[in-house]
């Protein structure tokens, strides 16, 4: 029987950072914005509550949970997105504390939030148990916790898969994915976490299939990553997502296009 490779998962860790820290998430960020403001109504948080955005980027959860009065800290292990977020804060005249800080060891003491949020965020982190642990470690037993997280069957996941068949995931890592099924995340929370899930969907709008693609290779970090990986396959990889996105076209006509996207809203009482 062969051995199990093991992963370094810290290493992982440093790579990650530096794929979210290329190209500018901020500006895929912008686009979802929707979701945030969503899943905080979904959430019901309150006026004056404390809430904790995890992994929080350029400030989408954060941002919609101010705007609902609430006192809000975001924490994220990428500092240009910490900057845009509070850039982002300021022009809207809203109250947040950003600050640096990794899904898997958050700077807080235990049970010091009302809520605990993350839109597609903690999905992403290389640990998925600590990441687990940790949001419902500095959340208040009888607090509330708000996930956001891409569907392995719906777009974005296709989109992955198809990125995968020209550069490999590290062998040994869960995809971050998973967070993105029922299943999935009653394994990671266990009994400390009470959820209701609902499956909703964040429809994407281009211009074109390729002003898809251009926005993804330029600013998201995880397809800027795969594209350098792919070398010599780099037109292959981008023939190939310009293709999904055709696909995947709602309007099925010339010019614009319509892409739905499922992902999982999932809020819990933490036990």
């Amino acid at each position: 029987m062969s051995a199990v490779p093991t992963v370094d998962l810290a290493a992982v860790k440093v790579r990650q950072q530096a794929t979210w820290a290329s190209g500018d998430f901020a500006r895929v960020a912008t686009l979802i914005v929707p979701m945030a403001e969503i899943l905080c109504d979904a959430a019901d948080l309150r006026a004056g509550s404390k809430v904790l955005d995890v992994a929080c980027g350029s400030g989408n959860g954060a941002i919609a949970a101010a705007r609902l009065n609430c006192d809000v800290t975001g924490v994220d292990y990428v500092p240009a997105l910490l900057d845009r977020a509070r850039e982002r804060a300021a022009a809207e005249r809203l109250d947040v504390d950003f600050r640096d800080g990794d899904a898997e060891a958050l700077p807080f003491a235990d049970a010091t939030f009302d809520a605990t949020i993350t839109v597609v965020g903690s999905m992403f982190a290389a640990d998925h148990h600590k990441a687990a642990a940790e949001l419902v470690r500095v959340t208040k037993p009888g607090g509330t916790i708000g996930l956001a997280s891409w569907r392995p069957s719906g777009f974005i996941g296709q989109m992955f898969r198809t990125t995968g068949k020209h550069v490999p995931p590290p062998a040994g890592v869960s995809s971050p994915l998973l967070w993105g099924t029922e299943e999935h995340l009653a394994e990671l929370f266990g009994d400390d976490v009470a959820w209701t899930h609902r499956e909703r969907t964040f429809t994407w709008r281009f211009t074109s299939p390729a002003a898809f693609v251009e926005c993804f290779a330029t600013y998201y970090g995880p397809t800027v990553k795969a594209l350098e990986a792919a070398g010599t396959g780099r037109e292959a990889l981008l023939q190939d997502l310009e293709q999904l996105a055709a696909s995947a076209d709602e309007l099925g006509e010339p010019g614009a296009i319509r892409i739905a996207a499922t992902y999982l809203e999932s809020v819990g009482l933490r036990v």
